[in-house]
């Protein structure tokens, strides 16, 4: 039956059929993840205060925030491709909500940076959602329906940095004081984790036909995943192309309040708006790199998908560049949403890509790619603990790898890939 096959378009202001819901389920869990990852990120520089933390310590923690997630996303995607997104959404939910809630403990910096670890493998949550949005759209609209999904997740980021600061002074306001507010802040998004686990298992389907156990699934996909992708040039291409766009957002969204407090003393509450402003730019630009990818790919196939890729990248180095020379606010914010727009649409872009390197083993593939966001986190974590480097000179080396990056990609014949590419331009 039709309504059992993937959709050939994307109606954002539908929730009919299980496609639909699926997808807005999965972008709006997404969502909810970023609060538990990410909603230490603009109460940081309590944080600080409160367990007198030196500028190492807080490189470390963001190096800690990240790492967890590459194992888990590599873990995840085999999970996807044989367990199923319905059931490893959930698990991940539950399992993932009990740091979250539990940060509040820590007296210590060592205690504290270990719930950071720990909390940090919610951020495999974005594998189970490309992956659950691949299972749900055609290859003709896939691009689009990832980079849309993925954006309005990613939109999480930007407003638990404008919102996560509400709570925290809402929490000072009933009489706490700020080196407990925080603690009890850090509640609400574990609760919400744990209603979204309920939601995900009760209202999702695995794929349009049904969940894995009440569909014939094919018995060799379900028993051993093709490790041969690993040997496939194009998979590193992406991973290296995500480590410096989400990689680069991850690390945005873990300095930006802490950043803006120090460089031009701001308030904890203004620093977190601004932040939140360009976590914010995804509501749009990420769906629009996935939309001009797969509108690039109907016309010059894959290669068209890659120097649109290339393109973006380069324009987030510069853009990057410019931020880390601004020596005024004003300047650094029109900057940081220059950079933003098109660190953006790379994420989108390369994830209109990702599905169709091996369609047998998307999960995995993803996973890999994902995970390589994460190592670029992880990386470009080390710039900003080191004493030698300020924020702003990290800025600046992390815009000359981008555009680094961006000459690798525009040369990676994507083109000239295996036949299941061809489904791109169906």
């Amino acid at each position: 039956m039709k309504n059992n096959l993937p959709l050939e378009k994307l109606n954002i202001f539908s929730f009919r059929g299980v496609q639909m819901r699926t997808f807005h389920i999965t972008w709006m869990t997404f969502f909810v993840c970023f609060f538990g990852w990410f909603g230490l990120a603009p109460l940081m520089p309590t944080i600080k205060e409160t367990l007198h933390l030196t500028k190492p310590q807080i490189g470390n923690i963001i190096i800690a925030s990240v790492s967890g997630t590459i194992i888990a996303r590599l873990l995840i995607g085999r999970l996807c491709d044989t367990w199923g997104p319905r059931k490893t959404y959930t698990a991940l939910l539950l399992v993932g909500a009990i740091p979250v809630m539990c940060v509040g403990l820590a007296e210590s910096y060592s205690s504290f940076l270990l719930f950071r670890l720990a909390i940090s493998i919610v951020g495999a949550s974005f594998v189970i959602t490309q992956f659950h949005t691949s299972m749900m759209f055609s290859p003709a609209i896939k691009g689009t329906a990832n980079a849309v999904a993925g954006g309005w997740g990613n939109l999480g980021g930007g407003i638990t940095n404008m919102l996560m600061p509400v709570v925290f002074t809402a929490i000072v306001g009933f009489g706490y004081v700020k080196a407990d507010a925080w603690r009890y802040a850090m509640i609400l998004p574990g609760v919400m984790m744990l209603l979204m686990a309920f939601v995900y298992f009760k209202f999702t389907k695995d794929t349009p036909a049904g969940n894995y156990d009440e569909i014939d699934r094919d018995v060799q996909l379900k028993s051993k995943t093709d490790f041969t992708v690993l040997k496939d040039w194009r998979v590193w291409a992406l991973a290296l192309a995500y480590a410096v766009c989400f990689g680069m957002e991850i690390t945005f969204d873990n300095v930006a309040a802490l950043h803006f407090v120090q460089e031009y003393n701001l308030t904890q509450s203004s620093a977190g708006f601004w932040a939140g402003a360009f976590g914010f730019m995804n509501i749009f630009a990420r769906a629009l790199g996935g939309f001009f990818a797969d509108r690039v790919g109907r016309s010059y196939g894959m290669r068209g998908k890659g120097l649109l890729l290339a393109s973006v990248l380069l324009l987030e180095g510069v853009g990057l560049l410019l931020f880390a020379n601004a020596g005024n606010l004003p300047l650094a914010i029109l900057s940081m949403i220059t950079f933003a727009l098109f660190l953006k649409m790379a994420n989108g872009a390369t994830y209109a890509i990702t599905p169709f390197v091996n369609t047998k083993n998307v999960g995995f593939v993803s996973g890999v790619v994902g995970a390589g966001g994460n190592v670029g986190g992880m990386l470009f974590g080390f710039l900003f603990k080191s004493e030698s480097i300020t924020y702003m000179q990290a800025f600046g080396y992390i815009g000359m790898i981008v555009i680094a990056v961006s000459a690798i990609i525009f040369v990676t014949r994507f083109s000239e890939a295996k036949k299941a590419l061809e489904l791109t331009v169906a």
